[in-house]
């Protein structure tokens, strides 16, 4: 019988764990930062933009020229010069003065705003401005995006394409970043093989859904190889992944059957902080340790080994590196009635229809594709009965 805690009970031991262990750090160019995780605060240098520049293609002007132009009485200004893209302007602007500008171009001195080239026409050496305009109209000033001194990114940021976007603009070309955690995985099962499953035989799917979930976390998976029911030989595997990772993932034997062997493993290397969670599905969910080393004990049926990489393993991850609890990314309300009644937390895949409404996916145990259909998933709450059709829920990314 398993002695099962709940989620947040769960949530909580792996965090702590994480939270006493000491990580790593490396410096990496940025072209390979791209889902690492920020060591620490990148505040910027100097103002992104540095200086004022114009969004749109047109004159740059002292506003206060403009006031009362229209079609009728346009505003006559002496074009004074040109903005050449790159290079600082060699002029400044009197007031009765303009000057040609691209977009993107610096603005010359005495200038505070832009007209934009459709609302002004040039003859003989003169602009004439139909449309009164307003000081920093078409116009991104010195510091508008990032202000010099400030936290731009801030530690435990899992950097995202643009993330990457804002560490070029402050001009960094490298960043400190957290080690990627090298994370074992081993699949075990009697009738668990690589290729070419016979009669009675499953297709190993955990090892590969697993190393890419690692991956997608920053992390670098490594494959433990697929290992049939015998403690020793699942002793033996863990000992060698110990060895030379971080963490294992350990995906199947995890149950109270006779065949399921972790929980054996795990006391024999180390110490079982919990075996069961109350959650649909990944009930049979172990955490340990192993010389030092976390070890997750994981459901063999795909999906519910997905579930609790999503759900348990990634807190470990996010805590090790100081990234905050996932958040709901939506709401939506459900599209139909949702039955539960199971003691227990239960997550179910969603997709959302046209209405923007939640459809439950409902699948049966050992089914994966489902989680490419889904847009998301749902939380039941423990101990309800369901939810009702219309019943509003977060949505959380798949």
């Amino acid at each position: 019988m398993l002695q099962v805690v709940t989620k947040e009970k769960a949530v909580q031991c792996v965090r702590a764990f994480a939270y006493c262990a000491a990580p790593l750090t490396e410096t990496v160019c940025l072209p390979q930062a791209c889902a690492r995780v920020l060591a620490c605060d990148v505040r910027a240098a100097g103002d992104v933009p540095a200086f004022d520049r114009a969004t749109m293609d047109g004159y740059a002007v002292c506003a206060a020229d403009t006031f009362g132009a229209s079609s009728s009485t346009p505003s006559q200004l002496e074009i004074a010069g040109e903005v050449i893209m790159g290079k600082a302007p060699a002029f400044s602007l009197r007031r009765g003065q303009c000057a040609k500008i691209p977009t993107g171009g610096m603005l010359p001195a005495g200038a505070d705003t832009v007209v934009m080239v459709e609302q002004t026409d040039e003859a003989e050496g003169l602009c004439l401005i139909y449309k009164s305009a307003f000081p920093g109209e078409n116009v991104t000033h010195r510091g508008d995006d990032i202000a010099r001194g400030t936290a731009a990114l801030k530690k435990g940021t899992r950097l995202l394409p643009q993330h990457i976007g804002v560490l070029a603009a402050l001009g960094q070309r490298d960043v400190s970043v957290y080690r990627k955690p090298v994370v074992a995985v081993i699949s075990t099962g009697n009738e668990i093989v690589r290729s070419d499953p016979a009669a009675g035989q499953v297709q190993d799917i955990n090892s590969d859904l697993l190393c890419a979930l690692l991956t997608e976390y920053g992390c670098t998976p490594f494959f433990g190889g697929v290992v049939h029911d015998d403690r020793a030989a699942i002793m033996e595997a863990v000992r060698h992944c110990l060895s030379c990772t971080d963490a294992v993932l350990l995906s199947g034997g995890s149950s109270a059957g006779t065949r399921d062997l972790t929980v054996s493993v795990l006391q024999a290397l180390g110490d079982v902080f919990f075996h069961g969670i109350a959650m649909k599905p990944g009930k049979p969910t172990i955490f340990g340790t192993a010389d030092g080393k976390p070890v997750f004990g994981l459901p063999g049926h795909p999906l519910a080994a997905f579930f609790v990489f999503r759900l348990i393993v990634s807190e470990y991850l996010d805590a090790l590196h100081g990234v905050p609890q996932k958040k709901a990314m939506r709401t939506a309300p459900l599209s139909v009635n949702v039955p539960s009644n199971h003691g227990r937390e239960e997550y179910l895949c969603v997709r959302i229809n046209e209405r923007g409404e939640a459809v439950p996916l409902h699948t049966k145990s050992g089914i994966i594709s489902v989680l490419s259909a889904a847009d998301g998933f749902i939380r039941i709450p423990r101990n309800t009965e369901g939810m009702d059709k219309g019943t509003v829920v977060e949505v959380y990314d798949i």
